[in-house]
């Protein structure tokens, strides 16, 4: 598998509601960062779709590489600076 693109060095932070279908960029190329815009279209990645049970703030990660997706790890932490 091709590795994602990486939109961001630091997550964003994001207001969900509860029982709200969101669709969270997999593929790095979105320019509606975090949430997908098709942009994947012809390669191997798919949209993340996440529908919280409860509202609140969450941070979505936008380096595409955490290991708790779509939310933020600190992953990005060993992107920065390249």
């Amino acid at each position: 598998m091709a590795d994602p693109k990486i939109a961001d060095t630091k997550p964003m932070k994001i207001e969900e509601e509860a029982g709200k279908e969101y669709y969270w960029c997999a593929c790095g190329q979105s320019q509606n960062q975090p949430y997908c815009d098709g942009s994947h279209a012809g390669t191997e990645f798919e949209p993340m779709c996440v529908e919280p049970d409860a509202s609140g703030r969450a941070f979505l990660c936008t380096c595409k590489h955490t290991e708790t997706p779509p939310y933020c790890d600190g992953t990005h932490k060993k992107f920065r600076g390249k």
